[in-house]
């Protein structure tokens, strides 16, 4: 029976040794409840390390044995792969890098990225011991951006999610890892790629398309003659457990206990890992900000400020202990009065009833990183306001300020804005408070983290069937037999053959793609047939037409079908069609040759096409989008069409197309046997023009009008030296 295999660095277990024995306790993390309905049940399970080093074999047994009855496997790690592959690569490039802190705190050190892939692929082997075809791969987060590939290099038909919890950076500070390209290749071996937020998901296809040699179309990836879905499924929490956990009794008991601790000032809450993305210290300065300027504040708040310890070991973070330390006695030696403390720090965690009890009682709460991937702390706040008050304050830089629109949304390096938010949030009316946190609630109860499971699943399930339809249209060896043995039975041919992406490869400079011997060769054999009708219906000039293929015994159709040569005969061309439209439409693509570095026109004797196949990656779609709302208009008034091709954009006659040129060849003739090959827009004309019992092949595996397709012109070559090897002597 098909299982679902979830796999992150750490399983959702604590392990601790007491006694010479190792206890496990659950995780309460986000992850840990998201999942625990899926990897539970059925023959499910989870891969990850246990947390701790594991030395001798027999306790490793022991443990795995432990694990095992809990659905989970574990990845051993020595002492040596934690300090490169996850203390080295995951925490000292990925997630500086990843944070917008490459310049602060990254440190590309070779042997860390050694150490990286070897985690990776000690991952990819428990994996491989265990998976089976109709399986479902759920991969998670940085440590494990190279997994998805590995594995599919193995099993290339297996399902495989991948979901990074932490932002995607954008192109300028993800391009400063090395081995920035193997990361990316690493995830792609994905079928469907999540993150929080869609700005990650722009950052990820920009910076897919700037550093790999891969087609982009929306949010669709194709590499590999695989298309690669890449969404945004923004994580919820448990959101029932946080709206019933106030309604326990020893919860209500330490409500209580704040309350009246408290009971003369107004409470305000921030709970953070320790880390230097979260901005303790900017909101410190901010909170400090606003006891300097609102002394009538003096008493009257407080401020319960939690850090969670985390990697402490790390001079970096010691550092940042140090400083959030500092800066806390500071404030607290400045403004504390005989009665009252304004900072209560305190640098430990705290059981999920405590933090319950101070999400339910305090009035604000602070959430003020300076980036983060989506931050549940704000949605474990909404969760927990039962009595729908309460002012939550919220980083426009982290993920859930997309969602949780109602909060005050402010920018965490404003010092002077989070100190206004303060202010604004403590003096806010009750029915402001419920106007806001009404919405924010019903938000959190409806996308809680069942419903991101679901999505998500539900949406790689999608992905999958689309690949097969593609695989199912797909000339497979059996469909290539089909289409031969048609071929071989029929006596009156005509073939159709586009030139550039289909019989050679797309080429930055459209002079170098010029025929090889080799396809010369195919073409010869082909019209030597006398069965045979070969026409070659192209974009290009006809005048390149005329230099390559003058002296074939072929037809000739250029210009999307505005010139015309029959074998042993000379060019002519449509009558009737006019080109003093050019005058017009030359000047405005000049300025866009002027405002695109590499872009250039070529003129056509009724059409002009703006190439930027030279032109900076991106830079040249975005123009070629300007271009076309700018010409939009024009060309409709003046007869004339736009289409937009493979790096061209081209403005023809609406008169001229290459569906009416197949269509005055094969109107009114008897060929048993129609096959058309094309590879861009302007071929779905011909697709569409055909009569129905034509075979139509794109070249490429994008959407088409077309019944088949084939990957690229190498499989296109190889389909039609099949043909040249049946002739119709042979059949007779």
């Amino acid at each position: 029976m098909p299982k679902t295999i979830i796999v992150s660095n750490r399983l959702p277990i604590k392990i601790s040794k007491a006694d010479d024995e190792y206890v496990l306790s659950p995780s309460e993390g986000g992850l840990a409840t998201g999942l625990g309905s899926i990897y539970k049940q059925d023959n499910n399970v989870w891969i990850g390390w246990p947390g701790i080093e594991i030395i001798e074999q027999q306790d490793k047994d022991h443990v795995s044995q432990q694990l095992k009855e809990l659905s989970l496997i574990p990845v051993f790690l020595d002492q040596e792969e934690i300090n490169q592959y996850y203390e080295g690569f995951s925490n000292e490039v990925l997630w500086p890098v990843f944070h917008y802190y490459a310049s602060t705190y990254a440190n590309y050190k070779q042997s860390n990225w050694d150490y990286y892939q070897a985690v990776n692929q000690k991952f990819r082997d428990i994996i491989l011991s265990i998976a089976e075809p109709g399986d479902i791969i759920w991969i998670h987060d940085y440590q494990l951006l190279l997994l998805p590939a590995l594995v599919r290099s193995e099993l290339p038909d297996v399902s495989i999610g991948f979901f990074l919890h932490i932002p995607f950076p954008s192109h300028e500070m993800f391009r400063l890892i090395p081995w920035r390209s193997e990361l990316l290749e690493g995830m792609l071996g994905a079928d469907l790629i999540g993150f929080h937020t869609f700005d990650d998901v722009r950052h990820f296809l920009g910076a897919t398309s700037r550093i790999l040699p891969v087609n982009t179309s929306s949010n669709i990836i194709t590499m590999d003659e695989r298309s690669i879905v890449v969404e945004s499924f923004p994580m919820g929490i448990d959101e029932q457990k946080y709206a019933t956990l106030p309604l326990q009794d020893d919860v209500k008991e330490q409500i209580e206990l704040i309350k009246n601790n408290f009971k003369d000032t107004k409470l305000i809450l921030s709970i953070d890992r320790l880390d230097y993305s979260k901005g303790i210290l900017q909101r410190l300065q901010a909170f400090e900000l606003m006891l300097e300027l609102c002394p009538e504040c003096i008493e009257k708040i407080t401020f319960y400020m939690i850090v969670v310890p985390s990697r402490d070991t790390v001079p970096q973070y010691a550092h940042l202990r140090e400083e959030i330390d500092k800066r806390v006695g500071n404030i607290n030696s400045i403004y504390r009065t005989m009665d009252w403390t304004p900072i209560h720090y305190y640098y430990r965690s705290f059981p999920i009833e405590t933090l319950s009890a101070l999400y339910h009682t305090a009035d604000v709460c602070l959430v003020t990183p300076m980036r983060d991937g989506m931050n549940l702390v704000s949605k474990e706040y909404v969760a927990s306001r039962t009595n729908n008050d309460g002012v939550l304050i919220l980083s426009e830089m982290a993920g859930s300020s997309k969602e949780l629109i109602d909060a005050i949304i402010v920018n965490p390096n404003n010092t002077g804005e989070v100190c206004r938010a303060i202010l604004e949030a403590l003096s806010m009316p009750l029915e402001e408070q419920q106007k806001r946190m009404i919405p924010m609630r019903q938000l959190v109860s409806k996308f809680n983290i069942s419903h991101w499971v679901k999505i998500f699943f539900d949406r790689l399930k999608e992905v999958k069937l689309m690949q097969r339809s593609m695989q199912a249209r797909h000339v497979s060896f059996a469909t290539e037999q089909s289409i031969i043995n048609r071929y071989i039975k029929t006596k009156k041919r005509i073939i159709f053959l586009d030139y550039d992406g289909t019989l050679v490869s797309f080429k930055s400079n459209i002079d170098q793609a010029s025929p090889d011997q080799e396809l010369y060769n195919i073409i010869n054999k082909l019209s030597e047939d006398p069965s045979n009708q070969v026409v070659l219906i192209s974009g290009r000039k006809h005048e390149n037409l005329d230099e390559w293929f003058k002296h074939m015994d072929i037809y000739l159709i250029a210009e999307h079908g505005s010139w015309f040569k029959r074998p042993e005969t000379h060019w002519h061309k449509i009558t009737g069609l006019s080109d003093q439209w050019k005058h017009d439409i030359y000047p405005i693509l000049e300025t866009y040759v002027d405002r695109t570095p590499g872009s250039f026109i070529e003129e056509k004797t009724y059409s002009l096409a703006w190439h930027y196949r030279k032109a900076q990656n991106g830079l040249g779609e975005l123009r070629a989008s300007e271009l076309m709302n700018n010409l939009k208009y024009l060309a409709s008034d003046k007869g004339l069409q736009l289409l937009a091709g493979d790096k061209v954009l081209e403005v023809k006659n609406m008169d001229i197309n290459k569906g009416k040129a197949a269509l005055s060849l094969t109107e009114g003739k008897d060929y048993d046997f129609i096959i058309a090959f094309g590879d861009d827009y302007t071929d779905e004309d011909i697709f569409k023009a055909l009569p129905e019992a034509a075979i139509t092949i794109k070249v490429g595996s994008n959407l088409s009008a077309a019944k088949f397709y084939l990957r690229n012109p190498t499989e296109v070559r190889k389909l039609l030296t099949s043909f040249t090897q049946h002739t119709t002597v042979e059949v007779n």
